[in-house]
């Protein structure tokens, strides 16, 4: 499979991935009259479902990765050569911006506009740290112990991380920059952005270095 070929799934899942937490999120919002738990449940079965399916098709391309922490621990751990992440990590960016605007058409938003709902404080970067730890956890133990579980274990979780985490799990750098454009229910007022970023990026790395300490004397069963 070519870099353009993986790139180009990397591209058209992130954008897909986008467009489905943001016009969700919308489509929640208009129809909940505003019901929040009502938004926020349609916002997170959505996501859980599509994210499962993108997975289940750009995976065999790509690896689905979606997200430039899992690029980064996939680089990390050797499983993705450092060329190939710096390839993977703008595009991911780039389309995850895509994918927000191509949602605004559909809904008659414009294009891009900054967020006004305020995502600051150390309770929520604390909630983005379990949130990337958890997401990272899964992906790991998933696809060693189970690779053929891991996109409907990734689903799952990230449905059930839109209720635990007071934050609602971003845990995706490209998602976090993304959702600061749209003024819509999934939006993150630009000034909350670095500090989900970075806290994002702590839970990835601790939750890949305790996944490799938690297996290390067990086999690996990834392989077919």
């Amino acid at each position: 499979m070519t870099l353009a070929r993986r790139l180009a799934a990397e591209a058209m899942g992130t954008a897909l991935l986008l467009a489905v937490v943001v016009g969700s999120g919308i489509m929640g919002e208009r129809l909940s009259e505003g019901n929040d738990a009502i938004a926020l449940l349609g916002n997170s079965i959505a996501t859980g479902a599509g994210l499962a399916v993108l997975i289940f098709l750009f995976a065999p391309i790509s690896g689905a990765h979606f997200n430039p922490v899992v690029t980064l621990t996939e680089a990390i751990e050797g499983k993705l050569s450092w060329r190939d992440a710096f390839a993977y990590l703008p595009v991911q960016c780039i389309a995850a911006l895509a994918g927000v605007a191509a949602t605004h058409v559909m809904f008659g938003e414009a294009l891009f506009t900054p967020s006004d709902h305020a995502r600051i404080g150390p309770s929520l970067w604390w909630s983005e740290f379990i949130a990337t730890f958890g997401l990272i956890l899964v992906i790991n133990l998933s696809m060693r112990n189970n690779a053929a579980a891991a996109p409907l274990s990734v689903a799952a979780y990230i449905s059930a991380a839109y209720w635990f985490t007071a934050s609602t799990s971003f845990a995706n750098p490209a998602v976090t920059i993304a959702r600061s454009l749209t003024p819509t229910f999934a939006g993150i007022r630009p000034d909350g952005v670095p500090g989900f970023i970075v806290a994002q990026l702590l839970g990835a790395f601790v939750a890949a270095k305790f996944a490799k300490w938690l297996v290390s004397s067990q086999p690996d069963n990834s392989a077919p």
